[in-house]
């Protein structure tokens, strides 16, 4: 009878100890994320400022978006959500430009997903503001009305934003996801400490549960 207690007792620590090697492994600054060395001012309040660094051209940014979108989703009032197009040069300034009147039009959430399948799916490069013009125009846009908002100083102004955002956040690849103006990651940055992801969506799916983990860091940091 002891030695039966043994055998039951020695298969129940085997099972915890098992599923402790199971559990995911707290992700590591440093690897998995960095802390950066000057925090960025966010405007969130008390909520949890969650900030995407993207373009529209990057494919990768492309995979990443539904799994994002189902992310934000799920975070709800948790965190306030921000996107910002990233700059490279002048071959890609219209798609730029087309995010931050998107945005300054409230049309984002309408049009977001639509100028992905247009330039991945159906190829079309959105490469010139006439490009842009035609696009937004078959989308039910009002033309004169967006090209009046491309062309204003409040959309060369989040340009400019844009652009001192990637300096104050040290963004020199995309996607990157920054969380509350102190923490980093991205999926290929993510995967360092366990190098397992095997496709693009589970490298996506590794970096939002580091998400998880550093939302509920800067969460508890505020209190």
């Amino acid at each position: 009878m002891r030695f039966l207690k043994k055998i039951l007792f020695a298969a129940a620590l085997c099972t915890i100890a098992l599923g402790a090697s199971a559990s995911p492994a707290e992700p590591k600054n440093g690897v998995e994320y960095e802390t950066l060395v000057t925090p960025q001012a966010t405007e969130s309040g008390k909520k949890i400022e969650v900030t995407e660094f993207f373009a529209y051209y990057c494919p990768h940014c492309n995979v990443l978006e539904p799994q994002l979108a189902a992310w934000v989703k799920k975070q709800g009032d948790n965190i306030v959500f921000k996107r910002v197009h990233v700059s490279r040069d002048e071959s890609v300034a219209p798609q730029q430009r087309l995010f931050f009147t998107l945005q300054a039009m409230g049309l984002v959430d309408k049009l977001h997903t639509g100028v992905f399948h247009a330039m991945h799916v159906e190829r079309n490069r959105l490469n010139t503001d006439d490009a842009v013009f035609d696009f937004v125009a078959k989308q039910g846009v009002d033309r004169q009305k967006f090209i009046d908002t491309y062309r204003s100083m409040g959309v060369s102004a989040r340009v400019r934003r844009a652009d001192a955002m990637m300096q104050g956040y040290n963004v020199t690849f995309w996607p990157m996801i920054a969380i509350d103006g102190r923490y980093i990651t991205s999926p290929s940055q993510a995967d360092q400490g366990s190098k397992s992801a095997k496709n693009e969506e589970q490298l996506n799916a590794q970096a939002l549960t580091v998400m998880d983990v550093l939302v509920a860091k800067a969460k508890a940091e505020k209190k």
